[in-house]
């Protein structure tokens, strides 16, 4: 498939097959993300991934568990509305394949240098609100969110479940140091007619200077 028709065609899928993806091909959009650049060519990436249908209801529940929670320290109408939506965070349970995106923190070049010269607080919060280390994460996401269309599966890029990142990472049977939980893509084989909220055009996000 032509790249451009891949990125124009592309959408977030949320309902799935039971049918189970190839080990073949979910190492080749591994693998296609491990090409994604990087500052400092650091890879601060984990890809965990995940077919084993207990473990992903478990997490299912942990996100249910955490909205409920959340809820209850809400205002009644707030809490309510919140647990409304609160079923985008958990449609995962339905994808056969569930991949956790683990980050290892990157500490922005030339950080430690704006410190010890004494550059104002102003500067450094600057440079960690850029966050090239979740710029890493996000070139390589992309490229798996793009290579799983082209191989004709679905998927969503997930950070809806993220107020429950501290209870997933208890469920995921994963333990590496200093690399954190940062969101999900559940993928599959689609279902169901495909849907995409409308882009803005080109003209609203782009300023040219010549």
């Amino acid at each position: 498939m032509e790249f451009f028709e891949v990125v124009n065609k592309r959408y977030s899928a949320r309902k799935f097959e039971e049918k189970q993806i190839p080990e073949e091909d979910i190492k080749k959009l591994i693998e296609a993300a491990s090409k994604a650049p990087s500052a400092k060519n650091a890879q601060n990436w984990h890809f965990v991934v995940i077919q084993d249908k207990a473990i992903i209801e478990k997490m299912g529940q942990a996100v249910d568990a955490k909205n409920e929670k959340i809820a209850k320290g809400l205002e009644p109408e707030k809490g309510e509305k919140f647990l409304k939506f609160s079923r985008f965070s958990t449609f995962f349970r339905n994808a056969p394949t569930v991949i956790a995106i683990y980050a290892k923190e990157y500490i922005p070049e030339g950080l430690k240098e704006v410190i010890a010269s004494g550059m104002p607080q102003e500067d450094q919060d600057r440079m960690w609100y850029a966050n090239p280390g979740i710029q890493n994460i996000g070139s390589a996401v992309e490229n798996i969110v793009l290579g799983a269309y082209a191989l004709g599966y679905g998927c969503c890029w997930m950070t809806s479940a993220n107020p429950a990142l501290l209870e997933l990472e208890e469920v995921i049977p994963f333990n590496r140091e200093k690399h954190k939980l940062v969101a999900m893509l559940p993928i599959g084989i689609p279902t169901g007619e495909p849907k995409s909220p409308a882009k803005l055009p080109v003209e609203e996000i782009m300023t040219m200077i010549k």
